[in-house]
């Protein structure tokens, strides 16, 4: 249910964030700090604002795989660490039953 525009014809800022996430927004820049003509400092900055599903069909997806944002990719985390202990579990049993 979107409201009327107001006097000035603008849209409420609830239609601006639905429009901006569905769509998706890139904000660029970059700061050089340079001394006698010498690059001493090169910050770039990108930004993107969208919605989840928008950024997906972008094929940004980097929080799935981060392991201080996903509990999905502690997790394979934590089976890699397993399968790792239990070879090496299998490695000193065979040892052991050697001698």
């Amino acid at each position: 249910m979107s409201r009327p525009a107001g006097p000035g014809g603008g849209a409420n800022l609830a239609d601006i964030l639905e429009r901006v996430l569905d769509k998706g927004i890139v904000i660029a820049g970059d700061i050089q700090v340079n001394l006698l003509d010498i690059e001493l400092l090169t910050i770039k900055v990108r930004l993107l604002v969208a919605s989840v599903e928008r950024a997906k069909e972008m094929g940004i997806d980097w929080w799935e795989h981060d392991p201080s944002l996903s509990s999905g990719s502690k997790r394979e985390d934590l089976l890699e660490e397993n399968e790792r202990l239990r070879a090496q579990l299998e490695l000193a049993r065979g040892e052991r039953a050697e001698q």
